[in-house]
C-alpha cells in the first residue's frame, strides 16, 4: 500500500469527524439564535405591559387584589388607595437614588377592614434613616397613595446579597414575610401579598422622596441572536475552505 492511499485512508474518518462536529456546533448555534429570537419576543412583550400598566389610570386597590388572585402578577399596576400609615413600623430597604446612598422607606398601611399593605413611600439619604430627623414627613390621619403595584419576591434574590439585618432594621432585600413580623403589627394582621410603591406626590418637608420606582429591563437580545446566527454562517464558511483545501489537496 502506498503511503498517499494510507494517508487518504486515514484522512477520510478525521474529515468525517470534523465534519460531523461541525454540524453540532452549528446546530447548538443556531438553537442559541433562535432562543435570543424568543426571548426578544417575550421581552418585548413584557415591555408593552409595563409601559401599558403604568401609564393606565389608577384602579382600586380591590382590582389589584383580584388580579394578583388570579394571576400572582400585579408588577407596576397603578393603583390608588386609602389608609392610614403606621409609621412606628417602619421597614428600611437599603438602596441608592439619584447618586445618594440611603433607604426606601416601606411603611405599613392600615386599610379600612383593618388589613395592612407595605408602601414603599420613598427615599430618604442615610443620614437620614431616623424618623425623628424627618418628622414633618411622618403624615398621619387618613391618606389616600396613588402609586404602582409591586409584586413580592419568591425569595432572596441572590447569594451576594446580604441577609436582612432585622435588628437593625436594614433590609438588602424586600422580604415581605420579614417586614411584616418586624413591624409591630398586630399577631392577627392581615397583610396584602404586594407592596405599593408610592408615586411622586410630594410628602410634608419633602422626605421621603416618592416616585422613585426604576424599571430597569435591558434588550440586547436581538444583538446576541445576530452574534449567534453570525457565528454559525462564519463557521459554514470555515467548514466550506476547509473542504475546498482538502479537495485540492485530495
Amino acid at each position: 500500500m502506498s503511503a498517499a492511499s494510507h494517508l487518504a485512508r486515514g484522512g477520510a474518518p478525521r474529515k468525517a469527524l470534523a465534519l460531523g462536529l461541525g454540524l453540532i456546533a452549528f446546530i447548538v448555534l443556531i438553537g442559541l439564535g433562535t432562543w435570543q429570537v424568543e426571548r426578544l419576543a417575550w421581552k418585548e412583550g413584557l415591555i408593552e405591559t409595563i409601559d401599558r400598566r403604568m401609564n393606565a389610570a389608577p384602579v382600586p386597590l380591590a382590582e389589584v387584589e383580584k388580579q394578583f388572585a388570579a394571576s400572582d402578577d400585579v408588577d407596576y399596576l397603578a393603583v390608588t388607595l386609602n389608609g392610614v400609615f403606621l409609621h412606628q413600623g417602619e421597614r428600611h430597604f437599603f438602596t441608592t437614588w439619584d447618586g445618594k446612598t440611603g433607604y426606601s422607606v416601606y411603611t405599613p398601611l392600615r386599610l379600612a377592614d383593618g388589613r395592612f399593605v407595605f408602601v414603599n413611600r420613598g427615599f430618604v439619604p442615610y443620614e437620614l434613616k431616623d424618623p425623628a430627623k424627618r418628622a414633618q414627613g411622618e403624615v398621619s390621619g387618613d391618606v389616600t397613595v396613588t402609586g404602582l403595584a409591586r409584586n413580592p419576591l419568591p425569595g432572596k434574590p441572590s447569594m451576594m446579597v446580604p441577609d436582612n439585618d432585622t435588628t437593625k432594621n436594614i433590609f438588602y432585600w424586600k422580604d415581605r414575610a420579614a417586614m411584616a413580623a418586624t413591624a409591630g403589627l398586630p399577631a392577627d394582621a392581615v397583610v396584602l401579598p404586594f407592596f405599593v410603591d408610592a408615586g411622586k406626590a410630594p410628602n410634608p418637608g419633602g422626605l421621603p422622596v416618592g416616585g422613585t420606582t426604576l424599571v430597569d429591563l435591558p434588550n440586547n437580545h436581538l444583538q446576541y441572536a445576530l452574534t449567534w446566527y453570525g457565528l454559525a454562517a462564519a463557521l459554514v464558511g470555515v467548514v466550506a475552505v476547509w473542504l475546498r483545501k482538502n479537495r485540492k489537496a485530495g
